[in-house]
Parts: C-alpha cells; sequence; structure tokens
C-alpha cells in the first residue's frame, strides 16, 4: 500500500502536477545510505503515515529552456504537516498559473522559483500578478543602481532643476553607497549606513576646514558638508524612487525608506543687522546668522550706491527691496507684465539657473502667480529705467534683440540670474556695508512691510506664498527697531506705587 501511495506521488510529479510526500534522515544500518520515504518509523502497523516521525515535503516540475536540463523544485523538509506542504505546492502552481498561455511568461516565473533558496519564502502571489499585469519582469536581478538609472530616464514632464536635482542624488550619493545591492535586497540597514557614511564625510570636512594644515584646508576647499536640507532632500529622491519601484515597476513590496530619522531641518529666521550685530561683524568678520536682513537706513544706502555704481541693475534691486521678488522673477518679467496705467505688476514667469544653463519657465505654485501693487515711488524708478533702456534700443538699433523682458543688459539680452546675484554681492562688497545675499532683500520687504502695519495676509500675498503660516514662520522676523516701540506696553499697564524716598 504504501508502495503504491509513493508510486502515485512520483507519476503525478511527472505528469506536472507535482506530489507531497514523507521523508526521514534516517540511515540504513547496512550501507549508512538515508533511508528517506522508504523508512518503515514513517508507517504506523496499519498503513498509514505515523504523526510523529519524518516531515512532509514536496516537488514539482518546472517549466524548462529548450535544450537545457529539465529542472524541479524540490522542498523536502519544514513542514509538520501534509496540509502545510500541499498549501505550498498549490501556491507554486498558482504562481506558474499566472502566466496563462504565455509561455515565455511560464518560463519566467520558474526562474524565479528555482532562484528561490531553500528556506526562504516563495514569492507573494498578489504582487507577481502585479507585475504581469504591469507587463515586467516577474522576477530582477538588477542593482539597485541598475534601477535609479532606469528610474531617472523614465521621469517625465519635469522641470529642468528638478532633474538634475535627482541626477545630482543619484551620481554622487545614492549610486556610491547603495548601487551595487540588489534591488529586492534593498533595506533600512543599507539606507541607516549611508546617512552614517555622509555623517562622518561632513564630519571629516569640519574637520579639515579646522585644521592648521594648509595641505589639508586645500584638500576641501571648495567643498561643504550636507546640511539637514539637503539630506532631507536627497531622502525625498530616495523615497520617490523606491514608491516607484513598489507601485510602477512592482520590483518591491515595501518602501525601506519610510521610517528612517534623520536631524531635523532647522529654520532659519532672518536677523537684523543692528549696530550691535554691525560692530562684532567690523571686528571679528563673524555673521549673527546665515539669513541677514538690513535696517530700513541700511537698504537706503545700498540703494543709493547701486544708483551710482549700477544704473543698468540698480531698478531690479530696488524692487526686490520693495516689493520682494524673487531673482527669477525679476529676471524673468515681461515687458508687458509692468503695467504703469494700472499701477501693477504681474508676475507669471521666472528665468533660473539649471547648472549655469538658464531656463525660462513659469513660477512654481499657483500663489506664486500673482498681481501686486507698484506704488509711485517704485513706479517712479520704473519709468526713468524704460526711458533710459529706450535709449539703450536706439543706439542699438537693428542689433537690439526682441527678448519681451522688462529688465535686459545694455545690449538688450537677458540678465543671466547669477550675474545678477555676482553684480548685487560686488556692490554690497564695495558699499562697506554688513553682508547680505540677494535673497536677503526679499525677507527685508517682508520685514519693512510687517513693521510698517501690514498682516500676515498682505504679506504673504505680496511675496506669493501658498500658506500664510510659511510667511509667519520664515519672512517676518520683526525690526528691533519696531519692536522697541511695544517694549514697556505690559509695564505701562500695569500701576505701581512710587519708591519710599
Amino acid at each position: 500500500m504504501n508502495t503504491q501511495l509513493l508510486g502515485a506521488s512520483r507519476k503525478s510529479d511527472n505528469s506536472g502536477e507535482g506530489a507531497v510526500f514523507k521523508r526521514c534522515s534516517c540511515k540504513d544500518p547496512a550501507t549508512r545510505r538515508r533511508l528517506n520515504s522508504a523508512c518503515p518509523k514513517l508507517y504506523r502497523a496499519g498503513g498509514g503515515w505515523h504523526p510523529h516521525h519524518g516531515s512532509w515535503g514536496y516537488q514539482l516540475e518546472l517549466p524548462h529552456h529548450p535544450g537545457r536540463p529539465r529542472r524541479q523544485l524540490r522542498r523536502t523538509s519544514g513542514f509538520a504537516l501534509r496540509e502545510a506542504a500541499a498549501a505550498e505546492l498549490d501556491h507554486v502552481r498558482s504562481l506558474l498559473d499566472l502566466a496563462g498561455t504565455n509561455p515565455q511568461r511560464r518560463l519566467e516565473i520558474a526562474d524565479m522559483l528555482a532562484a528561490c533558496k531553500r528556506g526562504t519564502p516563495l514569492p507573494d502571489r498578489d504582487t507577481v500578478a502585479k507585475r504581469v499585469k504591469a507587463g515586467v519582469a516577474v522576477h530582477t536581478d538588477k542593482t539597485t543602481g541598475a534601477c535609479l538609472t532606469m528610474w531617472l530616464k523614465g521621469r517625465r514632464g519635469l522641470a529642468e532643476h528638478t532633474m538634475r536635482g535627482y541626477s545630482d542624488h543619484i551620481r554622487l550619493y545614492l549610486t556610491p553607497h547603495l548601487g551595487d545591492v540588489p534591488i529586492q535586497d534593498l533595506n533600512h540597514h543599507h539606507i541607516n549606513a549611508m546617512y552614517d557614511a555622509l555623517d562622518e564625510r561632513n564630519a571629516d570636512i569640519v574637520t579639515a576646514k579646522s585644521s592648521p594644515d594648509p595641505r589639508v584646508q586645500a584638500s576641501v576647499r571648495g567643498v561643504r558638508p550636507l546640511g539637514a536640507s539637503s539630506l532631507q532632500r536627497l531622502h525625498a529622491t530616495l523615497r520617490k524612487f523606491l514608491n516607484d519601484m513598489i507601485h510602477t515597476y512592482h520590483l518591491r513590496d515595501s518602501n525601506p525608506a519610510i521610517g528612517i530619522e534623520l536631524r531635523p531641518q532647522k529654520k532659519r529666521k532672518p536677523k537684523v543687522w543692528t549696530s550691535a550685530a554691525v560692530a562684532r561683524w567690523n571686528k571679528t568678520g563673524e555673521r549673527p546668522g546665515p539669513v541677514m536682513v538690513w535696517t530700513p537706513a541700511q537698504a537706503g544706502e545700498f540703494l543709493d550706491f547701486a544708483e551710482r555704481h549700477d544704473i543698468a541693475l540698480y531698478p531690479l534691486f530696488l524692487l526686490i527691496v520693495h516689493r520682494g521678488l524673487r531673482r527669477g522673477e525679476a529676471c524673468g518679467l515681461r515687458e508687458h507684465d509692468v503695467d504703469f496705467d494700472d499701477h501693477i505688476i504681474t508676475v507669471v514667469q521666472q528665468i533660473t539657473a539649471v547648472g549655469y544653463q538658464p531656463v525660462t519657465r513659469f513660477v512654481k505654485s499657483d500663489a506664486g502667480e500673482r498681481v501686486i501693487p507698484a506704488g509711485p515711488k517704485t513706479e517712479a524708478v520704473l519709468l526713468d529705467y524704460r526711458r533710459r533702456r529706450d535709449g539703450w534700443r536706439k543706439a542699438s538699433g537693428d542689433e537690439w534683440p526682441d527678448t519681451g523682458l522688462f529688465f535686459v543688459r545694455p545690449d538688450g539680452q537677458a540678465w543671466h540670474p547669477q550675474a545678477v546675484s555676482d553684480r548685487f554681492e560686488h556692490l554690497v562688497a564695495k558699499s562697506g556695508l554688513p553682508p547680505v545675499r540677494l535673497h536677503d532683500l526679499r525677507h527685508g520687504a517682508a520685514t519693512y512691510l510687517r513693521a510698517g502695519g501690514a498682516d500676515l495676509k498682505e504679506v504673504q500675498e505680496l511675496l506669493g506664498h501658498a500658506r500664510v503660516g510659511t510667511t509667519s514662520d520664515i519672512y517676518t522676523s520683526v525690526l528691533l527697531e519696531f519692536q522697541r516701540q511695544h517694549a514697556d506696553t505690559a509695564a505701562d499697564l500695569i500701576p505701581r506705587r512710587p519708591p519710599a524716598a
């Protein structure tokens, strides 16, 4: 009876349906060879299987490639119950059935099953079904680096600066640290190891920059540590990539980047160049913070200096100081965006730099596209600039290019955004004023407006923020002079008894 059962199992396996069997590790005393399914201890006296000896297994002949040997998927231990072995065999059959009538797809699934190592779980049927439906490989031995390259090539419709950010993250960090790891094996340990290595590199850079050895300092000249915000952007790229590996390419079942903790990004609130801060800067060269704002008197001093020394860019700088435009928005301002009849300025497009290549595109959000009042003093300077620009055009004659832009160089060409920043920094250095970035003029515009009594909503609309919370968190540090007006408000409300004589 037992011999007949074993023969039936072998027959069903040869037919491609597979078989469930029981075996043990007992050996023949004479030959010292394993008895496997022939061990008499496997059976009860009545002929049934013994419940406490041996373990269950299964085998199934897999489809094989033409010209190659036949192959089997055979798992011979680990199942205490026949039902467990039979259930896994059914799971294998269900995976092969996903191929339908497609023999090539059936071979791919068989290759995937043959590659499964002993003791590892078989692929999830729903995951394989998604890959079959999507028309992608059901099993991949691709590395994370190869998948990153494939993913980047498949990105469509993104802004150029976004594509450049993805490319830089992949080239500089993700491929060097994670590229050799198979995409299906990538886990949170690999990712944490990458961030640990980047933190160590940051520490090495800081140490080298402070080294007394000039050669060590020279080795990191121009190299900056990765700040918290840069790490957050890198992690966002990794998260997006792995999400697409799950939902688009179906090459993973989970995203190991989720739950990784990075050091929080500190919000850099603007600080004012008070007289004490300026005195310390003159003595030590130290800035109180990375984001600095001039007082109104300092901003006026700069505009006076720019009017005398750089008349071509003076109106652009004044517009940023007065109305808080971004650098790219000022460079991309079109002729018809400046309406002197209705006294408004429309912000629609910007010129940004990807690498060093200028790119013209629409502003990045609906809130960024906005209409703002020009103001009489601002408008007077812009009108004077337009008359001067018309003189440049007449002098150039037919060589004057038609860019359609409001702010142009004296030869009619568009301003490169980096050239505007370079000219600004040169003027600041020559003026003797404490240093600020060009973008800090935008912080100044928000601060002056707020100090003048404007509410947060008005400042938000002027700057083109989507949320008033952004305006409150970043751009509305109030001038110390404005704060002093209210410094004694609480003290004035509290009656006190005159001190005893």
